[in-house]
């Protein structure tokens, strides 16, 4: 047995740094943590309870702790509840689940591994870390609510699926992976776009004048994609047998990426 519950005892006066707390820890309560300029024992704040399984669940309103899941590289974490900025950034490998709304930042450079968020994110979701250049480079985000601006902001790899809208910006400078959208989509959606693809299963977006529709269809990629954002349901369960348009771009930035609508 080597699972913990952590549930918040109240509401912290200063915002939790949270990096270094997870699945596997040997001792969480004696763990350092920060809050606000200094470090104490996350015991301060959390009541720590053995679990019967190995996962490390978190409890209560998290909305003031940040980097839950920070370089997480394997196990189970869950937020039976709200997080804050950063959830699941740098994110390596196994399973975390956010059974609420999530801030700003979300699998900001994440790189393999899982993340579920029930809720909706802020922005910069799948995006990079301030001062970086690359933004997720892997792994699979899913987020059952809306994105703020700049989601897939740089994204390099990996997939990214919306059920709900998105903000303005929606994969902008953009590199490579996958985003799929079953909502309504911002303004400018794929500004600086180099390569990738985002898939609108919902409203297609406004013209872009930057992307120009694409003369030779790809049945087999199209195919394979679809396959793949299907098994996750909603609204993309009927993909594999939706006709599509392409248009590609963003040509100002040299750009060879896909906008797909269904017909």
């Amino acid at each position: 047995m080597s699972g913990w519950t952590l549930r918040l005892r109240q509401p912290p006066a200063l915002r939790l740094d949270l990096r270094g707390v997870l699945p596997g820890i040997a001792d969480p309560a004696r763990t350092a943590i920060g809050h606000g300029r200094r470090l104490a024992p996350l015991g301060e704040f959390f009541a720590v309870t053995p679990r019967a399984d190995d996962r490390l669940v978190f409890e209560g309103d998290l909305s003031r702790c940040d980097r839950i899941g920070w370089q997480m590289d394997g196990g189970s974490l869950v937020v039976d509840g709200p997080a804050g900025d950063y959830a699941g950034a740098c994110m390596r490998a196994g399973e975390l689940h956010v059974k609420g709304d999530a801030r700003d930042l979300v699998a900001c450079e994440m790189a393999g591994g899982t993340l579920h968020i029930d809720g909706s994110v802020g922005d910069f979701a799948a995006s990079t870390l301030p001062g970086s250049m690359d933004g997720m480079r892997g792994g699979t985000l899913v987020v059952r609510g809306r994105a703020g601006a700049r989601c897939g902001d740089r994204m390099r790899r990996g997939s990214l699926l919306l059920f709900g809208d998105a903000g303005d910006f929606l994969a902008s400078r953009m590199v490579a992976g996958t985003i799929a959208l079953a909502g309504r989509c911002g303004a400018h959606a794929g500004y600086g776009m180099r390569r990738g693809s985002v898939v609108f299963a919902g409203p297609a977006p406004a013209d872009a004048p930057t992307f120009v529709p694409a003369v030779a269809e790809a049945p087999v990629f199209w195919q394979l994609l679809a396959r793949d954002l299907a098994r996750h349901g909603g609204a993309f369960a009927d993909l594999p047998r939706r006709r599509i348009q392409r248009r590609l771009g963003d040509l100002a930035a040299g750009g060879k990426g896909d906008l797909i609508t269904l017909r």
